[in-house]
């Protein structure tokens, strides 16, 4: 028989017979109504995965998580306010159920009910996911809990005390509001979750403002794998910076009681704080999960009589708060409300075309404050003996430094976060004087870990300001990249565009460093940052165009809510010379902070006919080698810098090739998923010209003399475009 109708006929038999478990006396402030709030939520909790069970099986409803056995969340919801952002273990629909209790106009069952038969009219997704989520009720939607939401928790209880001392223009979070982050005990273990602990204690103890509620619902087990007995409690008791609390979560009254004392703690001390919630699993895990394949039966039914509905009904009894046989009819009744709204929910219309599914990954527009940019006074104090420079030309990483001090003069919600970027500047200077200009409020020194600074980013966002992160190198990426695929780039999509978290997110990567080297510090690959949805790439190859590309991209940022992610070649960082030494023929004057390239807007570099040469980075600058030579030669070339590696900017590619009777691609990414690849299909489609390409081979790069031998080089360039225009062999 199906263990949830074994627990619901247990409860049914045992409540009518007033055969309770037994427990502590209830004790605390929670009030006769909250008490019943809270036990109503745990009665629609029960009702709902009771119902979707019944779904899926007959093939109206769809995988699920329940959250049967953590009914006594919605205490603690009760001891938060409704404006307390929460971040939600997938369990915890009682706390959701609750805290919709707190807001008026709420419809909680008719919202689960179609968001588990994956209709378009759910609330929060769209018919995209079944997820715990709602704009009104300060809950964005979480749909790769195993602990990577923890650092974006993180970020955003930092945010409520920056936007205390620097107030952004979108701020969503109160001043005096604290955050709210659950998980399993389970997921306690995952390298991220301990990144956030270890962040949080970090924060605490340099006593800066951090009001965060980690909460860990602590059921014994992680799908089959149990959790070692005291082992969450010997983990957190001791933590430096993380007050510890402990509450049994099958007790409303002593879940109401130690939670609110942890919520005050958090909220006046502006403090982290972990509670310990100690909860049981109900029906296994899962979807078609059967707990007896991995637990023995003694070892189910043994928790099984410890429902936590039953516990309640007993404690309210005792307390004065429901009679038994009230509280048999309430939980009835709400099995009977659920099945009658089931039966419409699940005749709402669901999400058919690639179109329905896609139009909430692209974040819509946000509406700002228009700016005029700061006054020259304001300028010329800030830049300082810059000024005087700013006639002649420079290099990239220099331009790179001006048009972000130009951009943090305009805009005042920009906030930069990473290793190194404040006192010392940037490993390659590229961020220097900034933390002089704008102070440590804006140019935050992390932590060496990049789940924090992306988490710290993501949660900034979500209280208005504009992050823009630092990581040092592209390779670095790779320890938390699914903060930008699991959790950045997901929010609008699975939201239905409610919650974004845009940022404009600065790497220094690619290849071709003499001296600094090895794989970490030059890394070839973007195809982790092609591959997901909705983030936008770009790359630029000199200094006039990073700065106007960087303008564009907080512009995308700030007014489209887009994910950014803006790539600064490090081998162009201090480039002075093109064709000779001394020729300065890679610098460029800094374009006036007016000027900008648009997304899709492509560079040409030349209009010759005979072969057009399609690269970005540094390709461009060694493609510009290349061509100088075959010019030399008699071949008439163009030069395309791509500029925007994501969404392919199809149609400028297009268009820039016209006229041109080859076209030789030039991919300093690897043979093997790189740019190349989606270029060569792309001409193959729309164009009839002979094609070619030069890429870097599949190789990790090397250190020392060999640390170009693997990509493509002006010389591997010129044999190309000799063999394809037929002068070479």
């Amino acid at each position: 028989m199906d263990r949830a109708e074994i627990v619901h006929d247990n409860f049914l038999r045992r409540v009518a017979a007033r055969d309770f478990p037994q427990g502590e006396a209830p004790s605390g402030p929670l009030s006769a109504p909250e008490a019943v709030a809270a036990y109503r939520a745990g009665c629609l909790t029960r009702a709902l995965d009771r119902q979707s069970r019944a779904m899926q099986k007959a093939g109206q409803g769809f995988y699920t998580i329940g959250s049967s056995g953590h009914e006594g969340l919605a205490a603690v919801a009760l001891a938060l306010r409704p404006s307390d952002m929460a971040f939600l273990h997938y369990r915890d629909a009682a706390f959701q159920i609750a805290r919709a209790g707190q807001v008026p106009g709420q419809t909680i069952a008719w919202d689960m009910l179609l968001s588990f038969a994956a209709s378009s009219d759910d609330p929060i997704s769209g018919g995209r996911h079944k997820v715990l989520g709602s704009k009104a009720l300060a809950i964005p939607p979480q749909t790769s809990t195993i602990a990577s939401h923890l650092p974006k928790a993180v970020g955003a209880a930092y945010a409520i005390g920056a936007a205390r001392r620097h107030r952004p223009e979108h701020q969503e979070l109160p001043d005096d509001s604290i955050v709210y982050c659950s998980f399993g005990d389970a997921s306690a273990n995952h390298a991220t979750a301990q990144v956030a602990f270890n962040t949080a204690g970090w924060t605490s103890y340099q006593s800066i403002p951090l009001p965060l509620l980690f909460v860990c619902e602590d059921n014994g087990i992680g799908i089959s794998t149990k959790t070692p007995k005291g082992w969450i409690a010997a983990g957190f008791q001791n933590r430096p910076g993380i007050k510890y609390f402990h509450c049994d979560g099958l007790d409303i009254y002593d879940t109401f009681r130690v939670a609110s004392e942890a919520a005050d703690y958090v909220r006046n001390r502006r403090k982290p704080a972990f509670l310990h919630v100690k909860t049981i699993r109900l029906y296994g895990h899962a979807g078609a999960d059967v707990p007896t394949t991995y637990l023995s039966r003694d070892e189910v039914e043994a928790e099984e009589a410890h429902d936590p509905l039953l516990h309640s009904v007993r404690l309210m009894d005792e307390a004065g708060a429901l009679d038994p046989a009230e509280a048999l009819a309430i939980y009835n009744d709400t099995a009977a409300r659920v099945g009658r709204v089931a039966a419409d929910a699940v005749k709402r219309p669901r999400l058919k075309a690639a179109a329905e599914v896609m139009a909430s990954l692209i974040p819509p527009r946000r509406v700002c404050k228009p700016t005029n940019g700061p006054t020259p006074e304001a300028r010329a104090a800030t830049f300082g003996g810059d000024m005087k420079q700013m006639d002649e030309p420079q290099i990239m990483s220099r331009l790179i430094n001006w048009a972000l001090t130009d951009l943090m003069l305009e805009h005042g919600e920009i906030v930069l976060m990473g290793e190194d970027v404040g006192r010392k500047g940037g490993v390659y200077g590229v961020t220097q004087k900034l933390w002089q200009r704008f102070g440590q409020d804006r140019m935050v020194d992390t932590l060496l870990d990049e789940q924090s600074i992306l988490g710290l980013a993501i949660g900034m966002a979500q209280n208005g300001f504009l992050p823009m992160p630092e990581i040092q190198f592209l390779a670095y990426l790779h320890n938390a990249e699914d903060q930008i695929r699991g959790e950045a780039a997901t929010l609008s999509f699975f939201s239905n565009g409610q919650f974004t978290n845009p940022m404009v997110l600065r790497i220094a990567g690619l290849g071709y460093q003499k001296g600094f080297g090895g794989h970490f510090h030059n890394d070839n690959s973007v195809a982790v940052l092609r591959d997901i949805p909705g983030v936008i790439l770009a790359v630029p190859s000199n200094g006039a165009d990073a700065a106007r590309m960087l303008r564009e991209c907080v512009r995308l940022a700030r007014e489209e809510q887009r994910v950014v992610v803006f790539l600064e070649p490090i081998a162009l960082y201090p480039m002075r010379d093109l064709l000779a030494d001394k020729d300065g023929g890679w610098m460029t004057r800094y374009p006036d902070p007016s000027e900008i390239i648009g997304l899709g807007e492509v560079g040409v570099h030349g209009d010759g006919t005979d072969l057009a040469i399609v690269t970005f980075g540094n390709g461009t600058y060694l493609s510009r080698q290349a061509q100088a030579r075959v010019a030399a030669e008699g071949v008439k070339t163009r030069v395309v810098d791509m500029r925007w590696l994501s969404p392919l900017p199809v149609e400028g590619l297009v268009q820039a090739v016209e006229g041109a009777k080859r076209i030789l691609i030039v991919d300093e990414t690897r043979r093997s998923g790189g740019v190349a690849e989606a270029l060569m299909a792309l001409y193959t489609e729309r164009t009839d010209v002979p094609l070619a390409r030069v890429v870097a081979e599949d190789s990790f790069i090397a250190t020392g003399p060999a640390y170009a031998a693997t990509m493509p080089s002006a010389d591997s360039i010129h044999a190309a475009a000799k063999a394809l225009i037929g002068g070479g062999k």
